[in-house]
């Protein structure tokens, strides 16, 4: 009996130590994309995904080396295929945060995060759960009523886009990532997200280049704020590969894909974005997809 209780409470102790971890990357999460989409609005979204990048890189590299992991070279080349990803993600997120309506482009992004690793799936043999086709069935006219409401929104706030691109983008770019990412196991480490973080430096320094961004110029403000913001997103992807490790999967990922929520209250909150009565609603079923599909 005493043995059965003393597993119990251990039990218990992990599965509250994975949900205050899971919580604690959806608050770092949402508080990056914030900050990151707000520091863009006075400079160019290039420079501060940049920094911000470059910052998360060194993080991810600093936390990857303190804790145990053997990867193989096909997981670090999964590793640095979603850097690719979440470079354009990262980018495409400023971008739609910075000009367009942070409770449009933040759920957005969400969605597609959520969903294109399903479609992936599919294409090439895998079968979703129930939970996840009807996900995706939410999706689709969430993305719409967000869309609708978001463009309403907008124009009233005088801006010349919601962000609805932005957003879709920047879900595709994170899907990318999930994808490259679902195929490296938990024994490889932090090894393969490291280098991944590398890869997505170097890709956004490449955009930087080619659109004749300069970072020379950018206020001390700007450039304290977006290496934080970095630190901050790094924080929290560590923050969720260690509640992962708790074996409440389904759980944490759930917990952690509520990040938006931050983002749209504090736009609520600071910026006073406003959101109509049909953009509500695509919100609460964009939150159901995604909780759906990462159940499934």
């Amino acid at each position: 009996m005493a043995g059965n209780l003393q597993k119990y409470l251990k039990d218990l102790k992990i599965a509250l130590v994975s949900i205050l971890l899971a919580l604690a990357s959806a608050v770092a999460y949402g508080l990056s994309d914030f900050l990151g989409g707000l520091f863009s609005r006075s400079t160019s979204a290039w420079a501060v995904s940049v920094l911000a990048q470059l910052a998360s890189a060194v993080a991810v590299a600093a936390a990857a080396s303190t804790l145990t992991g053997s990867p193989t070279i096909s997981q670090l080349g999964w590793g640095a295929a979603s850097g690719v990803g979440s470079g354009l993600g990262t980018y495409f997120l400023y971008r739609g945060l910075a000009g367009g309506q942070m409770n449009v482009v933040a759920p957005l992004s969400a969605v597609g995060a959520a969903t294109v690793p399903v479609v992936v799936g599919f294409a090439v043999g895998e079968r979703p759960t129930t939970l996840s086709w009807i996900g995706i069935a939410c999706a689709l006219p969430a993305l719409w009523l967000v869309s609708q409401g978001g463009n309403e929104a907008a124009a009233e706030a005088g801006r010349p886009e919601s962000g609805v691109r932005e957003g879709l983008l920047a879900g595709a770019g994170f899907g990318l990532l999930f994808v490259a990412l679902g195929q490296v196991p938990r024994s490889a480490g932090l090894w393969p997200l490291a280098l991944g973080q590398a890869v997505a430096a170097v890709v956004l320094v490449c955009g930087a280049a080619r659109a004749k961004t300069s970072l020379r110029t950018l206020p001390g403000r700007v450039v304290a704020g977006s290496l934080a913001v970095g630190v901050c997103a790094a924080g929290a992807t560590v923050l969720y590969q260690l509640a992962v490790r708790g074996e409440l999967v389904s759980v944490t990922a759930v917990l952690a894909s509520l990040y938006p929520a931050l983002t749209v209250l504090l736009a609520a909150c600071l910026l006073h974005e406003r959101m109509h009565r049909v953009q509500a609603v695509g919100l609460a079923l964009a939150a159901g997809a995604v909780i759906l599909v990462t159940l499934g």
